[in-house]
């Protein structure tokens, strides 16, 4: 399949960075974005070098110890040779390993992992095929609920505002920004870098284009944030720089202006709030004794006073929307801005018009902002899991070494339970999860580690068990999501690389080997399979009386303009526009500045309103910089971080740190030196860029580089590729929601003046590739 073919030929596929069209010319797959995508991600170019690349994993690999003495708790994961072994004898033995445990503990010593973005296709997902098989093949799975990306905006927004994603996707649009909002209040930012991905694929980019005509109307955009390219340069942003982790008592200073100056709206707090006396209680500070004052806001922020008492006059009476990015809850106490955005939303009287209120995440994924799809886009169904089990995702590490350990979670006081198998297929826990030195230690204790690859990831290089997958240019499927008006056929552009198989196939052959292979397959091919997904958008379609081509047909198309519903704000509007008849769905059917449910858990880490609550990681003599570990530009996390775009970003091989000059001339740090960035978790190099972009005192690395150790036998060895997660603390936001507080550290900075360690980060291990007896 790899062959010359001429510009007409080329055929479309789709990604969650965007719908694209590609195909060979002269042994060069060429990648052209969706002709009608305003704002395509330079993501895309990651494809061509990556699909070849040598990271790739061509052969079941199955770790030497693990082969020599059986499964059982090993530090040798991440140090141990591998042995190459056909399909049949890797399924064989994995098959028996799944059976031993279903026999003995039962599905809930397996832990079903599988967080990740893996592909946009609806039936070639690898999250929902392994929690499909898990669930057929064994029973079910320990899971794991919410996400990095929200973990704490997840469990906090249901008792304040209303379901997760009705709330913060189906609210606010682009389109209304454009048309009514007057003033942005974005903290945390909307950078174009991270709007520029979606789950399920996007196929049009329009977060650039719509900040900039909102801008050209008269909006007024206010950035709040350390990095002054959180928002793109079309929204003519004023920059105010703030000290990481404190938009909360920002928020709450600018609060105080309101109600001590009568600048709130009080008819509104009355009719669509409750909890409001108890919030300003603590607001004016007659509960503790501490008013929480512009000037008490701007000695924790950074802020000047008059700028935050200037901005809550400014934003008075005005079609005002307060945003915020994912990274305010990634941090400690991770609830409270995302509360705190809400209440003074509310505060001034905005929630549910349009344009105006409050947005969690928006311009944080594609998804939001977007109308949705008025016909459903199936997905592979998964099954039912019989094990009631499951963990915060963010706790796995928790998990792992604390086997039947208490924890709390949202009202609820849990137990970790006992894990013996991990199996992971799609995602890169080496990437998303914090201290990966405790991680490691967390992996060495169970008895066998799974993981499907494409490509040799630390998380792969620490599996027992090592299957090969393929790519999503190597197979067919179906993308669309629930906010893209676009359903795209994804055609296959290569064979599979070396003897990969599609998850598909892979959990098919384990099906067989256990009992269930009818059950899992239902006698599909995985054609058969896309035609039975794509009958129910169909169906939807031709009820409605619009086209609504048979499969085949809709194949040859290569894709499908699908209906969106009406803007109308969402549950949000509705309530908005008569509170009795649409309450919103929390305990009061209103928006709760004061929660009861909450304040009756108990937590001392999240009480019954919004508060400043001090971080415990801060800056001091020995890790005097803050660092912020954000989402990279070049690439979907850690996805293709091999590929041509990601690759070329990086210097001396290496991932580029941030830093205000005035700290670099302190430390003598130079414009592209090699630095080495550490605290008491751990220390990884980097090559320093000079950039006024980066407020002072704070340092800026993005996540995804692979982690790549100079010496895996060290217990704490130097990351040479500079991924920040050996720096971070992996600790919850608090007892509500247990969430990833990854965004933010502290540490210090030097210049590297050692021999410079090669990156061997896309290198294959130096794996016993003569197969083993078979």
């Amino acid at each position: 399949m790899d062959k010359p073919m001429d510009r007409s030929g080329l055929r479309p596929h789709s990604s969650h960075w965007g719908v694209f069209r590609a195909g060979w010319q002269d042994g060069t797959l060429v990648v052209e974005p969706h002709p009608g995508d305003p704002d395509p991600s330079p993501i895309l170019q990651n494809f061509p070098k990556a699909l070849r690349h040598r990271a790739r994993i061509a052969r079941p690999m199955i770790r030497r110890g693990w082969l020599a003495n059986g499964p059982g708790p090993s530090d040798r994961r991440g140090r141990d040779e591998f042995v190459a072994v056909s399909w049949d004898r890797a399924l064989d033995l994995l098959a028996g390993e799944l059976a031993r445990l279903r026999d003995t503990r039962g599905p809930q010593a397996i832990f079903g992992g599988s967080y990740g973005w893996s592909s946009a296709g609806r039936f070639h997902h690898a999250q929902s095929q392994i929690h499909r098989f898990l669930n057929i093949a064994l029973g079910g799975y320990v899971r794991s609920v919410n996400s990095y990306s929200a973990g704490a905006a997840n469990v906090i927004i249901p008792h304040v505002l209303g379901p997760f994603e009705p709330v913060t996707r189906h609210s606010i649009t682009w389109e209304q920004v454009m048309e009514h909002t007057q003033m942005v209040l974005a903290f945390g930012g909307m950078a174009v870098k991270n709007s520029a991905v979606a789950g399920g694929g996007v196929s049009q980019h329009i977060e650039r284009g719509a900040m900039g005509t909102a801008a050209a109307r008269g909006c007024r955009f206010v950035l709040i944030s350390p990095l002054r390219d959180d928002l793109p340069e079309e929204a003519g942003a004023e920059w105010q720089t703030i000290t990481p982790g404190t938009d909360t008592a920002m928020m709450l200073g600018m609060a105080h202006t309101l109600a001590s100056e009568g600048l709130h709206d009080r008819a509104f707090l009355d009719t669509y709030c409750t909890g409001w006396p108890e919030f300003e209680k603590y607001l004016m500070g007659r509960t503790d004794g501490v008013p929480k004052t512009a000037a008490w806001a701007s000695a924790i922020c950074g802020v000047p006073e008059a700028r935050i008492a200037g901005l809550a006059r400014e934003a008075a009476g005005k079609r005002v929307l307060i945003t915020m990015a994912h990274a305010l809850q990634r941090a400690e106490h991770g609830e409270q801005p995302v509360w705190m955005g809400a209440v003074l939303a509310a505060m001034l009287g905005q929630i549910g018009l349009p344009g105006g209120g409050f947005n969690y995440a928006l311009g944080s994924i594609a998804h939001y902002g977007k109308r949705m799809v008025a016909v459903p886009v199936a997905g592979l169904p998964q099954g039912r899991n019989k094990v009631t089990e499951f963990i915060p995702v963010a706790r796995i590490s928790d998990m792992l070494l604390n086997p039947g350990a208490p924890f709390d979670y949202n009202g609820q006081r849990l137990t970790y339970p006992e894990i013996s198998l991990v199996y992971w297929a799609g995602g890169n826990p080496f990437h998303h999860h914090q201290d990966i030195n405790r991680l490691r230690r967390a992996f060495a204790r169970v008895d066998t580690l799974v993981v499907h690859e494409t490509a040799w990831t630390a998380t792969a290089r620490h599996a027992d068990i090592v299957l090969p997958c393929t790519m999503t240019l190597e197979r067919e499927d179906i993308a669309g999501s629930t906010t893209d008006p676009l359903l795209v056929a994804m055609h296959q552009l290569a064979e599979p690389y070396g003897e990969a198989r599609d998850d598909y196939a892979i959990f098919a052959g384990l099906a067989a080997r256990l009992g269930k292979e009818a059950e899992f397959t239902e006698g599909r091919t995985p054609r058969e399979w896309l035609a039975h997904l794509y009958d129910r958008t169909r169906t939807a379609l031709a009820e409605r009386g619009l086209p609504a081509p048979d499969f085949e047909t809709f194949w040859e198309m290569g894709e499908l303009e699908l209906p969106r519903e009406e803007d109308t704000g969402g549950i949000l509007g509705a309530f908005r526009r008569d509170p009795a008849a649409n309450p919103l769905p929390t305990p009061s059917g209103k928006v709760e500045i004061f929660s009861g449910t909450i304040a009756g858990f108990g937590y001392e880490d999240c009480p019954g309103h919004p508060a400043w609550l001090a971080p415990v990681d801060v800056p001091d003599a020995a890790n005097p910089l803050w660092i912020v570990a954000n989402q990279p530009a070049t690439r979907l996390h850690s996805q293709l971080d091999f590929g041509g775009t990601s690759a070329d970003s990086k210097r001396r091989g290496r991932e580029v740190m941030r830093i205000h000059p005035a700290d670099a001339a302190a430390r003598g740090i130079a414009e592209g030196d090699i630095v080495r960035l550490f605290n008491g978790r751990g220390a990884c190099l980097a090559a320093a860029a000079l950039s006024e972009a980066v407020m002072p005192g704070v340092v800026q690395l993005a996540t995804g580089a692979w982690y790549d150790p100079a010496d895996p036998e060290e217990e704490m060895p130097l990351c040479v590729h500079g991924n920040p997660n050996v720096l971070t603390r992996d600790a919850g936001t608090s007892r509500l929601a247990q969430g990833c507080t990854g965004q933010l550290t502290v540490l210090q900075v030097e210049k590297f003046t050692g021999n410079l360690p090669p990156v061997r980060a896309w290198d294959p291990p130096e794996a016993a590739l003569a197969t083993a007896a078979e």
